[in-house]
């Protein structure tokens, strides 16, 4: 086969043009750190990072579920410790109004504590989170009446009787992780039910009846069963606070697994991607010089 100069010449450019396009990969590379910049430069690395990334994503979301639980445990616990400060407060003044040396107008201002406590605990089951009602089981939104106004959970008529109470006690369920799904609220009805409110209204009506201590000292046990009722659902709070700690390092770790997974399937090697560039540069600069010297010689320079 006869080599022509033209087939020296075409051979040459070709062999310059793939040498600037590994030149050009090595650049991008070093400038973007990453291994590839579009799916056509490795189909199976574009594919495995779509899933890492997928991965990531879903652990980042999962944390941010994580923290909408501790938002709304951390603040049913607060609610729940002040729910326990006010009933041991009621407890010490049922322990107070059963004492025979109290007379009616002490009994009168034991009593006007009580309508006090009983507005605090109206309030606390009345809380919202995010404009939502902690203590509503599923219905955070409340109620709509038919005025089309939101109702809370906990309502009073004119006089500061209560008229309703929690009656939803449905279980927020909020994923943590993959397949794992947490309860962020507890039940109110066991808390903030229609039984604490009445026995709080009867207890202030004793006392300004002047009922006999007897009587009075009857609500003591009453009050107590309440505070035993705060205290299983703080109790049942707390243990799955624990647990949602235990998900949150585990996730965590999830997270850490996921990102360098990911990066090791795309981040490219630095070190490895400068070694690469710097002999592409030497063996490009080595073509341009044979080339300069293969294609210079002519007929015409042996014609002058």
């Amino acid at each position: 086969m006869r080599v022509t100069q033209g087939m020296l010449t075409n051979n040459m450019l070709r062999n310059l043009s793939n040498s600037y396009g590994s030149l050009g990969k090595y650049m991008e590379q070093l400038s973007t750190g990453k291994k590839i910049n579009r799916p056509s430069d490795d189909p199976v690395i574009a594919m495995k990072g779509m899933n890492y990334r997928t991965q990531v994503k879903n652990v980042e979301q999962y944390q941010r579920n994580i923290g909408e639980v501790h938002n709304w445990m951390d603040n049913t616990d607060s609610a729940l410790d002040k729910v326990q400060k006010g009933l041991s407060r009621l407890r010490d003044l049922a322990v107070q109004g059963s004492n025979g040396t109290y007379e009616d107008g002490q009994r009168g201002s034991i009593a006007s504590e009580v309508d006090q406590l009983k507005q605090h605990l109206v309030e606390i089951a009345n809380t919202k989170v995010n404009n939502k009602y902690i203590f509503n089981g599923t219905g955070t939104t409340g109620t709509i009446d038919g005025a089309g106004d939101e109702q809370p959970p906990v309502t009073l008529d004119a006089d500061g009787n209560v008229v309703t109470v929690p009656t939803n006690n449905g279980a927020v369920n909020i994923e943590v992780s993959n397949g794992s799904k947490i309860q962020a609220n507890i039940d109110p009805t066991n808390l903030f039910s229609e039984d604490l409110f009445k026995d709080m209204e009867d207890f202030a009506a004793a006392l300004r009846n002047g009922a006999d201590t007897d009587a009075l000292g009857a609500f003591i046990g009453t009050i107590d069963g309440h505070i035993d009722n705060n205290v299983n659902e703080r109790a049942d709070l707390g243990a799955r606070q624990n647990r949602i700690e235990l998900i949150e390092n585990r996730v965590l770790e999830q997270e850490v697994t996921a990102k360098n997974m990911m990066s090791n399937n795309e981040d490219a090697d630095m070190e490895k991607v400068i070694m690469n560039l710097t002999s592409q540069e030497s063996v490009h600069r080595a073509a341009l010089s044979s080339g300069s010297r293969v294609i210079q010689p002519t007929l015409l320079d042996f014609l002058r």
